[in-house]
Protein backbone atom coordinates (compact mmCIF):
# COMPACT_ATOMS: atom_id res chain seq x y z
CA UNK A 1 0.00 0.00 0.00
CA UNK A 2 1.00 3.79 -0.02
CA UNK A 3 1.29 7.04 1.74
CA UNK A 4 -0.31 9.83 0.45
CA UNK A 5 0.73 13.55 0.81
CA UNK A 6 -0.81 16.64 -0.44
CA UNK A 7 1.10 19.47 0.04
CA UNK A 8 -0.51 23.30 -0.13
CA UNK A 9 -3.30 21.50 -2.53
CA UNK A 10 -5.78 23.85 -4.48
CA UNK A 11 -8.62 23.83 -6.87
CA UNK A 12 -9.82 27.07 -8.77
CA UNK A 13 -12.73 26.37 -11.21
CA UNK A 14 -13.36 29.29 -14.05
CA UNK A 15 -14.53 32.64 -13.32
CA UNK A 16 -11.84 32.22 -9.81
CA UNK A 17 -14.39 30.01 -8.15
CA UNK A 18 -12.13 28.20 -5.38
CA UNK A 19 -13.49 24.71 -4.63
CA UNK A 20 -10.15 23.97 -2.33
CA UNK A 21 -7.16 26.21 -0.73
CA UNK A 22 -3.98 25.33 0.60
CA UNK A 23 -4.99 21.67 1.84
CA UNK A 24 -1.89 19.86 3.80
CA UNK A 25 -2.86 16.11 4.48
CA UNK A 26 -1.03 13.38 5.00
CA UNK A 27 -2.60 9.74 4.63
CA UNK A 28 0.07 7.42 5.78
CA UNK A 29 -0.14 3.24 4.75
CA UNK A 30 -2.81 1.59 5.66
CA UNK A 31 -4.26 4.45 7.36
CA UNK A 32 -8.45 4.73 6.79
CA UNK A 33 -8.89 8.57 6.50
CA UNK A 34 -12.40 10.36 6.12
CA UNK A 35 -12.69 13.69 4.70
CA UNK A 36 -15.87 15.20 6.48
CA UNK A 37 -18.34 18.15 5.94
CA UNK A 38 -20.89 19.83 4.60
CA UNK A 39 -21.99 19.79 0.78
CA UNK A 40 -19.83 22.27 -1.22
CA UNK A 41 -17.03 22.13 1.15
CA UNK A 42 -14.28 20.85 -0.58
CA UNK A 43 -13.88 17.33 0.07
CA UNK A 44 -14.86 15.56 -3.19
CA UNK A 45 -13.11 18.11 -4.85
CA UNK A 46 -10.11 17.13 -3.29
CA UNK A 47 -10.10 13.37 -3.43
CA UNK A 48 -11.03 13.41 -7.15
CA UNK A 49 -7.82 15.39 -7.31
CA UNK A 50 -6.24 12.58 -5.35
CA UNK A 51 -7.92 10.33 -7.74
CA UNK A 52 -6.71 12.34 -11.17
CA UNK A 53 -10.23 13.52 -12.32
CA UNK A 54 -9.77 16.76 -11.61
CA UNK A 55 -6.38 19.00 -12.18
CA UNK A 56 -4.38 20.33 -9.65
CA UNK A 57 -4.44 24.38 -9.83
CA UNK A 58 -1.84 24.40 -6.74
CA UNK A 59 0.29 22.20 -4.79
CA UNK A 60 1.91 19.28 -5.36
CA UNK A 61 0.40 15.46 -4.84
CA UNK A 62 2.53 12.69 -4.14
CA UNK A 63 1.98 8.80 -3.79
CA UNK A 64 4.17 6.53 -2.57
CA UNK A 65 6.70 9.28 -2.81
CA UNK A 66 6.50 9.83 -6.55
CA UNK A 67 4.92 13.37 -7.76
CA UNK A 68 1.33 12.58 -9.43
CA UNK A 69 0.29 16.24 -10.55
CA UNK A 70 0.48 15.07 -14.34
CA UNK A 71 0.19 11.49 -13.82
CA UNK A 72 -3.11 9.34 -15.54
CA UNK A 73 -5.65 8.40 -13.42
CA UNK A 74 -4.98 4.81 -14.82
CA UNK A 75 -1.50 5.03 -14.08
CA UNK A 76 -1.76 6.17 -10.63
CA UNK A 77 -2.48 2.60 -9.15
CA UNK A 78 -5.77 3.82 -7.34
CA UNK A 79 -9.47 2.36 -7.43
CA UNK A 80 -12.24 4.61 -6.50
CA UNK A 81 -15.73 3.43 -5.29
CA UNK A 82 -18.46 6.34 -6.78
CA UNK A 83 -21.83 7.08 -5.16
CA UNK A 84 -23.57 5.74 -7.89
CA UNK A 85 -21.81 2.46 -8.03
CA UNK A 86 -21.02 3.09 -12.00
CA UNK A 87 -21.50 -0.50 -13.22
CA UNK A 88 -22.00 -1.49 -16.45
CA UNK A 89 -25.68 -2.76 -16.69
CA UNK A 90 -24.70 -4.86 -19.83
CA UNK A 91 -22.14 -6.86 -17.82
CA UNK A 92 -22.56 -9.38 -15.28
CA UNK A 93 -21.39 -9.01 -11.82
CA UNK A 94 -17.93 -11.23 -12.31
CA UNK A 95 -17.32 -9.26 -16.15
CA UNK A 96 -17.80 -6.07 -13.89
CA UNK A 97 -15.15 -6.66 -11.53
CA UNK A 98 -12.80 -8.56 -14.47
CA UNK A 99 -13.29 -5.25 -16.48
CA UNK A 100 -10.41 -3.22 -15.40
CA UNK A 101 -7.86 -6.14 -15.25
CA UNK A 102 -8.90 -7.08 -19.14
CA UNK A 103 -8.19 -3.95 -19.87
CA UNK A 104 -4.83 -4.11 -18.56
CA UNK A 105 -4.32 -7.32 -20.43
CA UNK A 106 -4.04 -9.41 -17.48
CA UNK A 107 -3.96 -13.58 -17.31
CA UNK A 108 -6.93 -15.26 -17.81
CA UNK A 109 -6.20 -17.35 -15.01
CA UNK A 110 -5.23 -14.33 -12.33
CA UNK A 111 -8.63 -12.48 -13.75
CA UNK A 112 -10.54 -15.55 -12.11
CA UNK A 113 -8.34 -15.91 -8.89
CA UNK A 114 -8.84 -11.85 -8.46
CA UNK A 115 -12.58 -11.83 -8.73
CA UNK A 116 -12.99 -15.15 -7.01
CA UNK A 117 -11.00 -14.14 -3.57
CA UNK A 118 -12.66 -10.93 -3.86
CA UNK A 119 -16.44 -12.46 -4.21
CA UNK A 120 -15.52 -14.46 -1.37
CA UNK A 121 -14.56 -11.65 0.74
CA UNK A 122 -17.60 -9.82 0.03
CA UNK A 123 -19.98 -12.83 -0.09
CA UNK A 124 -21.36 -12.24 -3.38
CA UNK A 125 -19.69 -15.22 -4.93
CA UNK A 126 -23.79 -16.50 -5.49
CA UNK A 127 -24.33 -13.22 -7.96
CA UNK A 128 -20.94 -13.25 -10.14
CA UNK A 129 -23.93 -14.32 -12.79
CA UNK A 130 -26.50 -11.47 -12.44
CA UNK A 131 -27.03 -8.13 -14.39
CA UNK A 132 -26.38 -5.07 -11.91
CA UNK A 133 -29.98 -4.59 -12.39
CA UNK A 134 -30.94 -7.79 -10.74
CA UNK A 135 -29.12 -7.15 -7.12
CA UNK A 136 -30.36 -5.17 -4.56
CA UNK A 137 -28.28 -1.75 -3.74
CA UNK A 138 -26.04 -3.12 -0.98
CA UNK A 139 -25.20 -5.72 -3.33
CA UNK A 140 -24.35 -3.33 -6.15
CA UNK A 141 -22.11 -1.21 -3.70
CA UNK A 142 -20.16 -4.74 -3.19
CA UNK A 143 -19.46 -4.96 -6.54
CA UNK A 144 -18.17 -1.46 -6.93
CA UNK A 145 -15.85 -2.12 -3.91
CA UNK A 146 -15.09 -5.85 -5.71
CA UNK A 147 -14.12 -4.10 -8.88
CA UNK A 148 -11.68 -2.46 -6.40
CA UNK A 149 -10.06 -5.03 -4.73
CA UNK A 150 -9.12 -7.28 -7.68
CA UNK A 151 -6.83 -3.72 -8.85
CA UNK A 152 -5.07 -4.52 -6.08
CA UNK A 153 -4.02 -1.10 -5.74
CA UNK A 154 -2.15 1.06 -3.74
CA UNK A 155 -4.57 3.08 -2.57
CA UNK A 156 -8.69 3.17 -2.27
CA UNK A 157 -11.13 5.97 -2.31
CA UNK A 158 -14.55 5.78 -1.46
CA UNK A 159 -16.87 9.10 -2.79
CA UNK A 160 -19.78 8.89 -0.63
CA UNK A 161 -20.49 5.66 -1.14
CA UNK A 162 -23.28 4.73 1.31
CA UNK A 163 -25.20 7.96 1.02
CA UNK A 164 -27.70 5.75 -0.99
CA UNK A 165 -28.51 3.16 0.95
CA UNK A 166 -31.41 2.96 3.70
CA UNK A 167 -30.52 3.21 7.34
CA UNK A 168 -30.24 -0.21 8.13
CA UNK A 169 -27.85 -0.74 5.18
CA UNK A 170 -25.70 1.92 6.11
CA UNK A 171 -25.05 0.80 9.35
CA UNK A 172 -24.00 -2.65 7.99
CA UNK A 173 -22.21 -1.81 5.33
CA UNK A 174 -20.23 1.15 7.66
CA UNK A 175 -18.66 -1.88 9.50
CA UNK A 176 -18.49 -4.13 6.32
CA UNK A 177 -15.96 -1.44 4.90
CA UNK A 178 -14.37 -1.28 8.31
CA UNK A 179 -13.69 -5.24 7.95
CA UNK A 180 -12.79 -5.04 4.87
CA UNK A 181 -9.83 -2.32 5.68
CA UNK A 182 -8.59 -4.26 8.55
CA UNK A 183 -8.67 -7.26 6.72
CA UNK A 184 -6.73 -5.37 3.62
CA UNK A 185 -4.45 -3.52 5.51
CA UNK A 186 -5.16 -1.09 2.56
CA UNK A 187 -4.58 2.45 2.55
CA UNK A 188 -8.26 4.21 2.40
CA UNK A 189 -9.63 7.72 1.80
CA UNK A 190 -13.43 8.28 2.60
CA UNK A 191 -15.65 10.85 1.79
CA UNK A 192 -19.05 11.88 3.45
CA UNK A 193 -21.04 14.68 4.79
CA UNK A 194 -22.40 12.19 7.90
CA UNK A 195 -19.97 12.57 10.82
CA UNK A 196 -21.15 9.10 12.01
CA UNK A 197 -20.13 7.29 9.70
CA UNK A 198 -16.70 9.52 9.92
CA UNK A 199 -16.34 8.94 14.02
CA UNK A 200 -16.71 5.31 13.25
CA UNK A 201 -15.32 4.42 10.22
CA UNK A 202 -11.89 6.83 10.70
CA UNK A 203 -8.55 6.65 12.04
CA UNK A 204 -8.13 9.66 10.96
CA UNK A 205 -10.95 12.75 10.44
CA UNK A 206 -9.61 15.87 7.84
CA UNK A 207 -12.80 18.59 8.77
CA UNK A 208 -13.60 20.77 5.76
CA UNK A 209 -15.38 24.25 5.18
CA UNK A 210 -15.57 26.24 1.99
CA UNK A 211 -12.96 24.43 0.59
CA UNK A 212 -10.64 24.84 4.06
CA UNK A 213 -9.38 21.99 6.39
CA UNK A 214 -10.56 23.05 9.98
CA UNK A 215 -8.75 20.78 11.74
CA UNK A 216 -7.26 16.93 10.92
CA UNK A 217 -7.26 14.55 14.04
CA UNK A 218 -8.28 11.35 15.50
CA UNK A 219 -11.94 10.89 16.00
CA UNK A 220 -12.16 11.03 19.83
CA UNK A 221 -9.52 14.13 19.77
CA UNK A 222 -11.65 16.31 17.30
CA UNK A 223 -15.00 15.17 19.75
CA UNK A 224 -13.21 15.99 22.68
CA UNK A 225 -10.65 19.14 21.48
CA UNK A 226 -12.07 21.11 19.01
CA UNK A 227 -10.23 23.71 17.43
CA UNK A 228 -13.27 26.32 16.77
CA UNK A 229 -17.56 26.49 16.85
CA UNK A 230 -17.71 24.70 13.75
CA UNK A 231 -15.84 21.86 14.33
CA UNK A 232 -17.35 21.27 18.06
CA UNK A 233 -20.98 21.31 16.09
CA UNK A 234 -20.05 19.40 12.94
CA UNK A 235 -18.49 16.18 15.20
CA UNK A 236 -21.03 15.10 17.68
CA UNK A 237 -24.32 13.89 17.09
CA UNK A 238 -27.00 15.25 18.66
CA UNK A 239 -24.39 17.87 17.76
CA UNK A 240 -23.49 20.85 20.61
CA UNK A 241 -25.56 23.06 22.08
CA UNK A 242 -24.30 26.93 21.75
CA UNK A 243 -25.93 29.70 24.37
CA UNK A 244 -24.87 33.12 24.24
CA UNK A 245 -23.79 34.65 27.29
CA UNK A 246 -21.64 36.86 29.27
CA UNK A 247 -18.11 36.99 31.12
CA UNK A 248 -19.23 38.50 34.29
CA UNK A 249 -17.42 38.90 37.40
CA UNK A 250 -19.51 38.22 40.93
CA UNK A 251 -17.99 38.31 44.50
CA UNK A 252 -14.53 37.45 42.90
CA UNK A 253 -15.53 34.61 40.39
CA UNK A 254 -15.93 34.23 37.25
CA UNK A 255 -19.73 33.71 36.18
CA UNK A 256 -21.10 32.99 32.70
CA UNK A 257 -24.66 34.84 32.68
CA UNK A 258 -26.83 33.27 30.04
CA UNK A 259 -29.75 35.54 30.94
CA UNK A 260 -31.96 33.04 32.56
CA UNK A 261 -29.50 30.90 34.56
CA UNK A 262 -25.98 31.25 35.27
CA UNK A 263 -22.87 28.94 35.33
CA UNK A 264 -19.39 28.81 37.04
CA UNK A 265 -16.73 28.19 34.65
CA UNK A 266 -13.75 25.56 36.04
CA UNK A 267 -10.41 27.13 37.83
CA UNK A 268 -8.89 26.38 34.85
CA UNK A 269 -11.24 28.08 31.97
CA UNK A 270 -11.78 31.15 34.14
CA UNK A 271 -7.76 31.56 33.82
CA UNK A 272 -9.15 32.54 30.23
CA UNK A 273 -11.78 33.86 30.61
CA UNK A 274 -10.66 36.81 32.81
CA UNK A 275 -9.82 38.50 29.40
CA UNK A 276 -13.35 38.29 28.56
CA UNK A 277 -14.93 39.97 30.99
CA UNK A 278 -17.93 42.37 30.19
CA UNK A 279 -17.94 40.29 26.97
CA UNK A 280 -20.40 37.92 25.53
CA UNK A 281 -18.79 34.33 24.23
CA UNK A 282 -20.64 31.00 22.91
CA UNK A 283 -20.94 28.36 25.84
CA UNK A 284 -20.78 24.89 24.27
CA UNK A 285 -22.22 22.01 25.97
CA UNK A 286 -22.80 18.62 24.22
CA UNK A 287 -26.57 17.09 24.84
CA UNK A 288 -24.91 13.74 26.94
CA UNK A 289 -23.12 16.46 29.19
CA UNK A 290 -26.58 17.97 30.23
CA UNK A 291 -27.62 15.65 33.72
CA UNK A 292 -31.33 15.75 34.47
CA UNK A 293 -31.87 16.61 38.54
CA UNK A 294 -35.27 16.02 39.82
CA UNK A 295 -34.36 19.26 42.16
CA UNK A 296 -32.73 22.57 41.07
CA UNK A 297 -28.81 22.43 42.10
CA UNK A 298 -27.28 25.14 44.16
CA UNK A 299 -24.87 25.94 41.46
CA UNK A 300 -25.26 25.42 37.62
CA UNK A 301 -28.12 24.86 37.68
CA UNK A 302 -30.03 24.82 33.91
CA UNK A 303 -33.74 25.60 34.77
CA UNK A 304 -35.93 25.29 31.08
CA UNK A 305 -39.11 24.35 29.40
CA UNK A 306 -39.62 21.39 27.76
CA UNK A 307 -40.85 22.20 24.02
CA UNK A 308 -40.45 18.53 22.56
CA UNK A 309 -39.64 15.19 23.60
CA UNK A 310 -38.20 12.35 21.34
CA UNK A 311 -38.26 8.92 22.65
CA UNK A 312 -35.70 6.77 21.07
CA UNK A 313 -35.81 3.55 23.04
CA UNK A 314 -32.56 3.52 24.71
CA UNK A 315 -32.47 7.13 25.33
CA UNK A 316 -34.68 10.60 25.17
CA UNK A 317 -33.73 13.36 23.81
CA UNK A 318 -35.47 16.73 24.84
CA UNK A 319 -35.84 19.71 23.28
CA UNK A 320 -35.56 22.82 26.14
CA UNK A 321 -35.94 26.49 26.08
CA UNK A 322 -34.46 29.27 28.11
CA UNK A 323 -35.95 32.77 28.04
CA UNK A 324 -34.24 33.69 24.65
CA UNK A 325 -32.33 29.98 23.50
CA UNK A 326 -32.71 26.25 23.34
CA UNK A 327 -30.60 23.30 23.31
CA UNK A 328 -31.34 19.50 23.05
CA UNK A 329 -30.55 17.10 26.30
CA UNK A 330 -30.20 13.62 26.12
CA UNK A 331 -32.24 11.61 29.50
CA UNK A 332 -32.55 7.81 30.62
CA UNK A 333 -35.84 6.53 29.33
CA UNK A 334 -36.99 5.75 32.59
CA UNK A 335 -37.47 9.98 33.51
CA UNK A 336 -41.63 10.65 32.25
CA UNK A 337 -41.64 14.23 30.80
CA UNK A 338 -44.42 16.36 29.92
CA UNK A 339 -44.62 19.09 27.19
CA UNK A 340 -44.66 22.12 28.55
CA UNK A 341 -42.84 20.74 32.04
CA UNK A 342 -39.91 22.74 33.89
CA UNK A 343 -37.01 20.24 34.08
CA UNK A 344 -33.83 21.20 35.45
CA UNK A 345 -29.94 20.51 34.32
CA UNK A 346 -26.79 20.54 35.23
CA UNK A 347 -23.74 20.97 33.04
CA UNK A 348 -20.32 18.95 33.40
CA UNK A 349 -18.86 22.26 33.11
CA UNK A 350 -15.37 20.49 32.69
CA UNK A 351 -16.54 19.06 29.39
CA UNK A 352 -18.12 22.03 28.61
CA UNK A 353 -16.33 25.05 25.57
CA UNK A 354 -16.39 28.48 25.15
CA UNK A 355 -15.60 30.27 21.81
CA UNK A 356 -14.82 33.57 21.19
CA UNK A 357 -17.95 35.30 19.48
CA UNK A 358 -15.94 37.07 16.59
CA UNK A 359 -13.42 34.35 15.71
CA UNK A 360 -15.27 31.32 16.63
CA UNK A 361 -11.92 29.73 17.88
CA UNK A 362 -12.08 27.95 21.50
CA UNK A 363 -11.15 29.63 24.44
CA UNK A 364 -9.32 28.04 27.53
CA UNK A 365 -7.52 25.47 25.67
CA UNK A 366 -4.79 25.32 23.16
CA UNK A 367 -5.75 22.35 20.46
CA UNK A 368 -3.28 20.74 18.41
CA UNK A 369 -3.65 18.54 15.23
CA UNK A 370 -2.82 15.07 16.14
Amino acid sequence: MAKVELKGIGKVYDGNVRAVDNANIVVEDQEFVVFVGPSGCGKSTTLRMVAGLEDITEGELYIDGELMNDVPPKDRNIAMVFQNYALYPHMSVYDNMAFGLKIRKTDKAEIERRVNEAARILDIEKLLDRKPKALSGGQRQRVAVGRAIVRNPKVFLFDEPLSNLDAKLRVQMRAEISDLHHRLKATMIYVTHDQIEAMTMSDKIVVMKDGKIQQIGSPLYLYNHPINKFVAGFIGSPPMNFLTVKIVEKGGKLIADEGSFEMTPTEEQAKTLKSYIGKEVSFGIRPEDLVFTKTPTPNNNMQMKISVIEPLGAETHLHLNTKTQSVIAITAPDNKFQIGDTANFTPQMEKAKFFDRETDLTICEVVKSE
